[in-house]
């Protein structure tokens, strides 16, 4: 069992609800049995899943509520975003019971934020668990080891079963069913989502949109649906933990782009079985986009974890100018650009004139470990 980068007890307290979010398959399960296992509390794990919790629960009954709960030191709830009014009857828990601890896991973090913001307002507290991460990596593998992981890390992802699988066939299937069967049925789950073809469709688009700016008008004119339909469809996939959105960076210049948002994979294993491709690297045309998601994603993870103060962007200007990451925090700014072999690049004038005093550095397969970790 790889070891993940929250222990979680660090993170619990007496009278409060910790929430765990993360997409299905990512690890959450497997982290909160480990935490129980070893917790030394007496403590009661279900799951939202299970219709009976979820009618017990929901019921916004006091005295049904607090019965379910009475006489453990610990209640965890997993996949808690199924239940309706979750969010209250786990106020009534934290509030009627002296001292009790309470976990709850979600794998949407738009029904799970929804159902628990105003109920457990000072109550909660809140971590997000990713796929592996290269910090979380390099407590087996020294860089050397991890560099020479790369390639396989950038074509089938680093979600904990496929990551754990020998078998590059085993890893495509895995792969498969995680887009088929468990990411889209989340999103599917949530309220008036009726076509898995739409959102696949939606998928593969932004797949091949990676690192490009994205218009939403053109997404609906591809998809046939209103531009309404596509923002909604992408907010959903955001909030189930498939893709992540950048914004541009801009102090005003009326040459920079804000108004549009680039869209990354949290995983780019997922973003190939999309469009069912494994090639190897040698034989692929889409490196660059692949290793800009991998370091914008790897670094996102590093961010969160490491609790690094500050923004994220890029920035773009309507003439084409470009840099790749742009992170703001501080007072500083610092800008990035990936590049997989090419590491020239030449800073465009629009940005050394408006932010002279911006480091720059080209983020490479020499260094981008230092980066990410």
């Amino acid at each position: 069992m790889l070891k993940r980068f929250y222990d979680l007890n660090n993170y619990v307290r007496m009278g409060k609800v910790l929430l765990l979010y993360g997409a299905r398959q990512v690890g959450k399960t497997t982290l909160l049995n480990k935490y129980l296992a070893s917790c030394g509390k007496k403590y009661k794990l279900d799951s939202g899943d299970n219709i009976r919790i979820q009618q017990v629960l929901a019921s916004q009954d006091f005295d049904q509520i607090k019965q379910y709960a009475q006489g453990y030191d610990l209640i965890a709830i997993d996949e808690a975003q199924q239940i309706p009014f979750i969010g209250r009857a786990l106020k009534i828990i934290v509030d009627n019971i002296p001292g009790v601890i309470v976990i709850a896991t979600g794998s949407s973090s738009f029904r799970l934020a929804r159902e628990v913001g105003e109920p457990l307002t000072g109550r909660k507290r809140t971590i997000i668990l990713y796929p592996l991460s290269q910090i979380e990596l390099k407590e087996y593998h020294n860089k050397f080891e991890l560099k020479e992981h790369l390639e396989e890390y950038l074509i089938y992802g680093l979600y904990p079963e496929v990551l754990t699988s020998e078998s590059r066939v085993e890893k495509r299937v895995i792969l498969d069913e995680l887009v088929n069967s468990y990411l889209l049925k989340d999103v599917l789950a949530l309220e008036r989502v009726k076509s898995s073809k739409v959102l696949l469709d939606l998928l593969k688009l932004l797949s091949f949109q990676i690192g490009n700016l994205v218009s939403l008008n053109e997404l609906a004119t591809q998809l046939r649906i209103d531009i309404k339909t596509v923002a909604r469809y992408i907010d959903l996939l955001e909030n189930a933990f498939v893709i992540v959105s950048v914004s541009g960076y801009s102090r005003n210049l009326r040459k920079e782009i804000t108004s549009k948002n680039k869209y990354y994979f949290l995983d780019v294993g997922i973003r190939n079985a999309v469009i069912s491709q494994f090639n190897e690297i040698s034989n692929r045309n889409d490196i660059g986009q692949l290793w800009e998601n991998f370091i914008v994603v790897e670094r996102l993870k590093k961010r969160i974890y490491q609790n690094i103060q500050g923004s994220s962007y890029f920035w773009r200007t309507y003439s084409g100018h470009e840099i790749d990451i742009v992170e703001e925090g501080s007072g500083k700014i610092s800008a990035f650009e990936c590049k997989w072999q090419d590491k020239k690049i030449r800073v465009p004038k629009e940005w050394s004139e408006k932010y002279p005093d911006a480091s720059l550095e080209v983020i490479s397969q020499d260094n981008y470990l230092d980066f990410i970790t």
